[in-house]
Formats: C-alpha cells, sequence, structure tokens
C-alpha cells in the first residue's frame, strides 16, 4: 500500500478542488445558468451601518441561504423575513424550486418553520449539547 501524505492546500490549490468537483458535477447534471452557483447577497442598513444580511447562492434550481443575521436590537422587527423573501422570489424567476438552509438550536428555527420550512435533518451535539438543524421549503 502506498503511502499517504495530507497537506494543507494553499488558496490555489482549494479553488483547483472546487473547480474539479464543479466540472464533474456539470459532467453529471449539466448547469442551467452561466456560472455553477449564482451568488445573491444582500443587507439592510441604518444609515451607513449594516443591520442585517445575507448570503446565498443558487445552484441548478436550488437556492441554499448560507447565512441570514440581523443586529440584536434590530430583530423581531421584520428584517430577517424580508431579506429571505426578497432572495426566494429572486430565485424563483431565476427558475429554483426548492431552498435549503441551516440553522442551530439558539438561532431562528422557529422564524424558518413560520415561514414555510420544515426540518429533514437534526445534528446533535453540535456544538455540544445543542443541535444544528436543516430545513427546506419548496418554492413553488
Amino acid at each position: 500500500m502506498n503511502d499517504i501524505i495530507v497537506d494543507n492546500a494553499t488558496p490555489d490549490e482549494s479553488n483547483n478542488i472546487l473547480q474539479q468537483l464543479v466540472a464533474y458535477n456539470n459532467s453529471q447534471v449539466p448547469y442551467n445558468h452561466d456560472t455553477p452557483f449564482m451568488h445573491i447577497n444582500r443587507c439592510v442598513k441604518a444609515g451607513d451601518k449594516i443591520i442585517g444580511g445575507i448570503i446565498s447562492e443558487i445552484y441548478w434550481n436550488v437556492l441554499h441561504v448560507e447565512i441570514l443575521w440581523v443586529k440584536d436590537e434590530y430583530r423581531h422587527q421584520g428584517y430577517a423575513t424580508a431579506l429571505l423573501t426578497y432572495v426566494e422570489s429572486i430565485a424563483k424567476v431565476k427558475g429554483c424550486k426548492i431552498c435549503h438552509l441551516d440553522t442551530f438550536d439558539f438561532q431562528a428555527k422557529g422564524l424558518y418553520e413560520k415561514l414555510g420550512y420544515t426540518v429533514f435533518g437534526v445534528l446533535e451535539d453540535c456544538p455540544e449539547g445543542h443541535r444544528r438543524y436543516y430545513l427546506s421549503k419548496r418554492l413553488v
């Protein structure tokens, strides 16, 4: 058996790994956009200060919300709902049929469920003593 050496990847090597996976995925299920990932990142400001934002991307017919954040003192005022529904509306126009995201038990699971998301997976002890929830929603 050959000795396998696992080494740190440089930023260029990391990008190469990503590009290789993207090429493989495209060979199996062709992407239906100009780029494999279409980023939809938006923010809400009070003056020049960011009080909330969303980082998301579209791949194939799927919207993935990576981050949705609202500053503490602006929570429960509709900002998260506005950001999420805005991005969902863009995704629908782009042909997305489903959205997925994740949240921890100390974050916004209730909000997502109120907006029509359902839990499809739970990771226990992530972090220890807590749960990470994986949720999805049909956009059509």
